[in-house]
């Protein structure tokens, strides 16, 4: 189980890469006009996308739940959002790989953002939604880029294996 999260967690970021390279490609205005999809403009949709990732990790390696969604207004470039995520990835990275297959059978309790819920679910399942999460807003993001001439290319878990095997 560790070796598919720890896979799943390399695949994220490989094509994070490739969305925030494309983006940084769209105007100012492309980046910040409102879309049809789930979260909104492409910005909103990497802060958001952002955030799960950081309240998760928070969750479940800090034992924190944060109180809020990070900030689009605390995220006025894509300068500020790939610093921050950075950031966010090389914690995420170190944390997986910190883990062992007993550390993902483990229950994580939490609340949500509004810390009005608690919740108790298994870590491995956690790592595994926001994998997936992750992969569900990265789709988004692709289908914007594209409709703004800036497509990322095939991000597909197999193209990843394939790209990045020796």
């Amino acid at each position: 189980m560790k070796q598919t999260i720890t896979k799943l967690y390399q695949y994220n970021y490989w094509a994070n890469h490739l969305i925030l390279a494309k983006a940084a490609q769209v105007t100012e205005a492309q980046f910040t006009t409102p879309t049809g999809f789930s979260a909104g403009s492409l910005r909103r949709t990497l802060v958001h996308t952002l955030g799960a990732e950081y309240i998760w990790r928070s969750r479940c390696q800090l034992g924190v739940s944060p109180s809020a969604m990070l900030q689009e207004a605390d995220f006025p470039t894509l300068a500020s959002i790939t610093s921050r995520w950075q950031e966010e990835e090389t914690a995420m990275l170190a944390y997986v790989e910190s883990l062992t297959d007993d550390d993902l059978g483990q229950t994580i309790a939490y609340t949500n953002i509004s810390g009005t819920t608690s919740y108790e679910t298994q870590l491995g399942d956690i790592l595994h939604h926001l994998a997936l999460h992750g992969m569900q807003h990265r789709s988004e993001m692709a289908a914007i880029l594209t409709s703004y001439g800036q497509s990322p290319g095939d991000i597909d878990f197999i193209v990843f294996l394939r790209r990045t095997s020796s």
